[in-house]
């Protein structure tokens, strides 16, 4: 809320087609600036509206109500987050899903040398299930001896102690995946990439492991079955339990990604591109009436 003032300011500055919030504080400016303007506002909403959070923090939902009442639009990042709008709130929301620069996620030369396993979630975020990962790690390691997991470096060691995730264990490596050059390097090395997070509003990651040719592993849950289409580019587990996921993982590991596999998850991913993203939004922004020269190729 703190931030509101300053954006209906910058909006009161600036002679703009359109407001664009992707927050909805800032959506509540956004729509101040379209009563006096009469040009267009939308929201992104980056998460999935449930009936908990929304009652959780004072106000949270009394100014999501008040974003919607006064955008033109508001999206959301998969059909399941729409799915919250339309169950909480009555309102149909569009699915635009955010887009992988598959420019900077593409498959790697070499595979590493041994199975391997990465997951480049938020190790101290418990929803995230990287606490259940590493002691399913330990079921793959009694089949496949040298397997590894490669995990995020954490900022805060505390609050991944506090999520239940071990600092040290067999077979876990934490590496530095802060810089996005990073980041392609693990997953276009690695043979899996694995989310075991529940509530995902869409799962980005696993579509930048897809754009460097590896195969996904989530849970089957809210959007992640939206990512993972099934057959070569991915599989799903049911249970958010150890012997779960590992049982997932164990065919996954017996060997690397091969050429077919590589080509089906680039594939896929191209369907999450920056540029087919870019493009729904100037669709969107076409049928508000707003005129852009923009093309998805320049961003």
């Amino acid at each position: 809320m703190t931030h509101t003032p300053l954006t209906r300011l910058a909006l009161a500055r600036g002679s703009y087609d359109i407001a664009h919030a992707v927050y909805p504080t800032d959506a509540l400016a956004a729509v101040r600036w379209r009563a006096r303007s009469g040009r267009p506002a939308v929201l992104s909403y980056l998460g999935t509206p449930e009936r908990a959070d929304l009652r959780a923090k004072r106000r949270r939902l009394e100014i999501l109500q008040s974003a919607i009442a006064g955008c033109d639009a508001v999206v959301a990042l998969s059909h399941h987050a729409a799915a919250g709008f339309e169950r909480w709130l009555g309102y149909q929301a569009r699915v635009i899903e955010p887009g992988v620069d598959i420019g900077a996620f593409t498959p790697g030369t070499q595979r590493a040398a041994v199975p391997t396993i990465v997951c480049s979630a938020d190790a101290g975020e418990p929803r995230k299930g990287v606490a259940l990962l590493v002691k399913a790690l330990g079921f793959v390691r009694a089949d496949i001896p040298d397997a590894r997991l490669v995990l995020s470096s954490p900022r805060n060691l505390d609050r991944v102690v506090r999520a239940g995730v071990p600092l040290e264990a067999p077979g876990v490596e934490w590496v530095n995946l802060d810089q996005q050059d990073a980041l392609a390097a693990a997953y276009g090395s690695a043979w899996v990439a694995a989310l075991p997070a529940r509530s995902e509003a869409f799962g980005l990651v696993l579509a930048e492991a897809m754009a460097c040719g590896t195969p996904v592993l989530g849970y089957n849950d809210a959007a992640i079955p939206e990512v993972v289409a099934g057959g070569e580019v991915g599989r799903l587990f049911d249970r958010l339990e150890p012997r779960a996921i590992a049982d997932a993982l164990l065919p996954m590991l017996s060997k690397p990604p091969s050429v077919q596999t590589v080509a089906a998850c680039r594939a896929r991913a191209e369907q999450f591109s920056t540029d087919r993203c870019t493009e729904r939004y100037l669709e969107l922004y076409a049928e508000l009436g707003v005129r852009s020269s923009v093309s998805a190729d320049r961003g």
